[in-house]
């Protein structure tokens, strides 16, 4: 407890939140773990809080879009079709489900994550492909469960 004590001290003097972010988290864990929630920074406190959880939800968002994207292409480009492809639609369903284990939550927003995750897999399935955009859906062509689970096997 003294060598928590000792190490607030020392950042007490820490640089703010503005001047040396990683000195500030540093101060904030432990001021924390020491229970000393008076002396917290708790405006910015709650703004990185904040921040985490969005970005958080980004990152299930991108997942998603990955997925999207590939099957997109995997869709309209049927002779262009790769393993890599495959691996990479495998790989971040997995990403989804890790994410939604983690944060069960997000189950809620899921419609709310394809419609996000749609836009940008549309536009980068644009510039990826060539084709135009009237060649994709105005919306979202797929549902969850062909998203998480459709089958995309390769013509051998």
């Amino acid at each position: 407890m003294a060598e928590r004590d000792h190490l607030i001290a020392l950042r007490s003097a820490a640089i703010g939140y503005e001047q040396d972010y990683a000195a500030w988290l540093d101060r904030q864990i432990a001021l924390l773990r020491a229970g000393r929630f008076d002396e917290l920074d708790m405006p910015n406190l709650l703004d990185e809080v904040e921040s985490l959880g969005r970005s958080d939800f980004k990152g299930f968002v991108s997942a998603v879009e990955i997925v999207l994207l590939h099957m997109l292409k995997w869709d309209h480009q049927p002779t262009l079709r790769t393993r890599s492809w495959q691996g990479s639609i495998l790989e971040h369903r997995r990403r989804i489900a890790r994410e939604l284990k983690d944060s069960p939550s997000y189950s809620a927003r899921i419609d709310d994550a394809v419609e996000r995750a749609y836009e940008a897999a549309q536009a980068a399935a644009v510039g990826q492909t060539g084709l135009p955009l009237a060649t994709f859906p105005d919306t979202c062509p797929y549902d969850w469960e062909a998203i998480t689970s459709r089958d995309h096997p390769l013509d051998d």
